[in-house]
């Protein structure tokens, strides 16, 4: 018993160290490296300070809305909402989504809905959507705002991220940056 104990107990201190300390380390100091030093991308626009990594919550018509997230925009409680596809409370929320977005963009068809509209992240906080998400938006936000689609549509195109090296994930809109800028258009 004696001989098994001290080992452990070794190993007990050892592994203590290194993951609370050296470990902790290690990782702070690569993320001293980083853009920003870890701290996110923070963006002030109208006197208010927004991180561009982390959703922000949009429902007014002048602007792009954001992908739904199952923890209402929350960064400290990130996560889905765990029902399944076959879920009768989550195809309740699907359909509830589909039937307020077509309210709000009328014309729409139901079939022209991207995914990332009605669907939640995985995390909740994701701050992108699609290109064909950000575009079947343009037609309400350029009515509401009474601009022409076509500068909408500019707008939309000139904010697309591209693949990392040209190959890996879609194409994707930062639907804060795309908002801001929305905004900038139309107060000049």
């Amino acid at each position: 018993m004696k001989k098994e104990l001290l080992p452990s107990l070794l190993l007990t201190i050892v592994c203590i160290l290194f993951f609370s300390g050296v470990y902790t380390l290690i990782v702070w100091g690569i993320v001293q490296m980083a853009p920003n030093k870890g701290e996110g991308f923070v963006v002030t626009a109208n006197g208010k300070t927004y991180y561009e990594n982390i959703a922000q919550k949009f429902t007014a018509d002048k602007y792009f809305w954001s992908r739904p997230s199952a923890v209402d925009y929350n960064a400290a409680g990130s996560g889905g909402s765990n029902k399944g596809p076959n879920n009768t409370d989550y195809l309740a929320d699907v359909q509830k989504r589909i039937d307020t977005f077509m309210v709000h963009n009328p014309g729409t068809k139901k079939s022209d809905i991207p995914s990332d509209l009605i669907t939640a992240s995985g995390s909740g906080l994701d701050p992108d959507i699609s290109v064909q998400g950000a575009l079947v938006q343009v037609s309400r936000i350029a009515k509401v705002r009474a601009i022409p689609a076509e500068t909408v549509k500019n707008l939309v195109e000139q904010h697309i991220d591209k693949p990392l090296a040209g190959l890996f994930g879609p194409e994707k809109i930062n639907v804060l940056k795309l908002n801001i800028a929305l905004d900038a258009i139309t107060t000049k």
